[in-house]
């Protein structure tokens, strides 16, 4: 057994001292190529102070990584000091069955590391976004934000816990099949709940019926061939000062996201060029591609998790019984990290699609400086890091490095400046 909790250790502490270090180098990297490119970074990015965007970096890095220890570091105490056994020992002395008690256990787990999250979180909002001028929230927001927040993701762990350990149950040969199919379902209607019944509860949405902006939508839809008339303008500006857009959804229920603080800071080419980018999504089938992956990542966990569940040291390790709830959680930590270190997979296939929909915007706009300028305009105003380290970036970023999209840009539309070219040595992301 020892050589169990070796390799347990070996992979849950060293994969997180990788990151952590990872988190170093590419600190130290952006802080150097932004030196070294100030000039490009004042010229094309409007940061005039690019000390801002090095210590805003060093900032959220150091908290997230405080968080990130501070959380590993309860649950092996929780492992090991037997208080997981205690807890799964009187929620079983409940006599409630498999499924409630097993639900009862996630629903416990992720309540807890939500309660646990809340001083990083605070201290992130009212100390970090307040210092750099993101904040916009106030306390009473906050705490709303984290009951609702902390209602939801309890309700959906239950019904959701509930459904495979049926399925599990039902099933014991095939049910990692079975549990596939189940979270596409839910996947599938999470696309359709989202938009309508979850981000509500959270912001004001707002369609876009009317004056220029709407005058520039339409002539965007007509330009992309799209029929979908839902384009909101969120209320993002009560919480932060951070601008964004997506798409979210599909069939009726697909909807373009503008936030309110990208609509008053850009200029219309600039939005038009944003807004045919977040239709190249769904034009292109990214969202449906971008599903399909997900779909076979859980497959392949849950397929791995069904070889674990029938070890008997997978228990034996912390005193366990041998429930199926139980097997779940603690085969899930071991996998923890294997997802982490198989995010480029993940990331290449994002890549590919943010290149394509850069492409389209630039089809779509004939033009590509107005996407140029509204992604070094996002860059800037969220003082992001533009240059992170290559490795660290295959490992984040799911957008192509800024320099490298700037000039993928400017070749599709035939228009590159090569006094304005950007770094040809630097790599970073948006």
């Amino acid at each position: 057994m020892f050589a169990y909790h070796a390799l347990f250790l070996i992979v849950l502490v060293g994969t997180t001292a990788f990151f952590t270090v990872l988190s170093a180098l590419n600190l130290r990297h952006g802080k150097r190529t932004l030196e070294r490119e100030s000039d490009w970074v004042a010229d094309r990015l409007g940061l005039e102070e690019p000390d801002r965007v090095i210590a805003y970096q060093r900032a959220t890095t150091v908290l997230s990584q405080i968080q990130t220890w501070v959380v590993l570091a309860l649950v092996l105490a929780a492992l090991y000091s037997g208080a997981v056994a205690t807890v799964v020992e009187r929620l079983e002395a409940l006599g409630y069955g498999p499924i409630a008690t097993g639900a009862a256990f996630f629903v416990a787990a992720v309540v807890g590391l939500r309660l646990v999250s809340v001083p990083f979180d605070a201290y992130e909002t009212f100390v970090i976004e307040e210092r750099f001028g993101f904040n916009e929230g106030t306390l009473a927001l906050f705490v709303r934000d984290l009951l609702v927040g902390t209602v939801l993701a309890a309700g959906f762990t239950a019904v959701l816990a509930a459904a495979v350990l049926w399925v599990v149950g039902r099933l014991p040969t095939y049910w990692p099949l079975a549990a596939t199919a189940l979270f596409a379902a839910v996947s599938l209607a999470m696309l359709v709940l989202y938009p309508r019944v979850i981000a509500p509860l959270f912001n004001d949405f707002e369609p876009v019926e009317s004056g220029e902006l709407r005058v520039a939508v339409e002539r965007v839809f007509d330009r992309a061939g799209f029929t979908c008339d839902d384009v909101y303008v969120m209320d993002a500006s009560k919480r932060s000062s951070h601008s964004n857009a997506y798409f979210v959804g599909f069939g009726r229920t697909k909807r373009v996201v503008l936030f309110d603080t990208l609509v008053d800071r850009m200029k219309l080419a600039e939005i038009e060029a944003v807004l045919a980018h977040e239709l190249a999504h769904w034009k292109r089938g990214h969202v449906w591609k971008g599903f399909a992956a997900g779909v076979v990542r859980i497959g392949a966990t849950l397929a791995v998790l069904w070889y674990l569940l029938e070890t008997p040291w997978l228990y034996g390790m912390f005193a366990l019984p041998e429930t199926t709830y139980v097997g779940l959680a603690v085969g899930a930590l071991w996998l923890q990290p294997l997802t982490k270190l198989t995010r480029p997979l993940e990331n290449r296939l994002s890549l590919s699609h943010e290149r394509e929909a850069d492409t389209f915007a630039t089809d779509v706009t004939g033009d590509g400086e107005p996407l140029v300028d509204a992604l070094c305009r996002l860059t800037a105003e969220n003082l992001s890091n533009p240059f992170p380290h290559p490795l660290y970036a295959t490992f984040h970023y799911t957008h192509p490095p800024i320099p490298d999209r700037i000039r993928y840009i400017r070749e599709v539309s035939d228009g590159a400046d090569a006094g304005e070219s950007p770094p040809m040595d630097a790599s970073g992301a948006d």
